[in-house]
């Protein structure tokens, strides 16, 4: 598949672009790349739309930045402008799973005029994350946040013996049955280039840490806080334990929202269970 190149927020995005019609942009997670929807383009562009699944802030081909912040609102200034560059003015549609949610969430709270629809899949709102923080078993779950903490050794851990922590998370976070080799390769050769892994552990870092949020993006903030008036569909897979998390969150919702539960299927609802996630998106959608 060609790789484009498009200039948002100062940095040089790569991205994957196909069909033609109304767009929509698809946001990947970690440990994840713009490939993870493999499984939905062809059925959305045969929907009739334009898909475009970019590469975030960090992950080559696209530019990871000298000294660039990584704080959740430069993610959401990035996506703002990734879109402005390409979508001619009119109202996009947006996907987003993992940390593509996370950014889909505090994009949707900024900047509404931007987005017609949108689907966030497998995390729950922010509001929902506060709580879960004093939570055992999430402190369990999501121990990586922790552990990406610390200096030096989590990039260590994660290049050693092929990357066996990159198999041990999508195997913990997925369905037993689950096989997807090929994919999980490709993440793991986006991963050992210069730079990548260094920019994807700052997202982590700069969760918890406000120094490492750039200083003048406070505006930004205060709008990624607002109510959610963009209608929305919320997924996660049935054996998630984030969908704990996400059965009551509509209050951070003013206009339409939904919530459901994907059979048989975990973190990686959409590579796990692609036919019903798709089906659900498009449904969701054309409405």
């Amino acid at each position: 598949m060609t790789i484009k190149y498009n200039e948002a927020n100062g940095i040089k995005f790569a991205y994957h672009e196909e069909g033609q019609g109304p767009l929509i942009v698809l946001l990947h997670g970690f440990p994840d790349i713009a490939s993870t929807w493999s499984h939905q383009v062809p059925a959305l562009v045969a929907q009739g739309y334009r898909v475009v699944t970019p590469y975030l802030r960090g992950y080559a081909p696209t530019e990871i930045p000298q000294d660039g912040f990584y704080d959740k609102a430069t993610l959401v200034e990035d996506i703002a402008a990734f879109i402005n560059g390409l979508s001619g003015g009119e109202l996009v549609y947006l996907v987003g799973q993992d940390w593509g949610a996370i950014i889909a969430y505090a994009l949707l709270a900024a900047y509404p005029e931007l987005i017609t629809r949108a689907v966030v899949m497998a995390v729950p709102h922010p509001g929902q994350v506060t709580e879960s923080l004093v939570n055992p078993k999430h402190i369990h779950r999501s121990f990586h946040w922790w552990f990406f903490q610390l200096a030096d050794l989590p990039e260590k851990a994660i290049l050693a013996n092929n990357q066996a922590f990159i198999d041990y998370l999508w195997a913990y976070w997925t369905i037993p049955s689950h096989r997807d080799e090929q994919h999980i390769q490709a993440v793991k050769k986006t991963l050992e280039k210069p730079g990548v892994l260094a920019a994807t552990l700052a997202y982590y870092r700069a969760m918890f840490d406000p120094a490492k949020a750039d200083p003048n993006l406070a505006a930004v903030r205060e709008k990624m806080a607002r109510p959610i008036k963009v209608p929305t569909l919320a997924l996660c897979g049935r054996e998630d334990l984030r969908a704990e998390l996400m059965l009551e969150q509509s209050q951070y919702f003013t206009s339409e929202y939904d919530f459901q539960l994907v059979d048989n299927a975990g973190h990686f609802l959409h590579r796990e269970q692609p036919e019903a996630v798709t089906k659900l998106i498009i449904s969701w959608l054309k409405k």
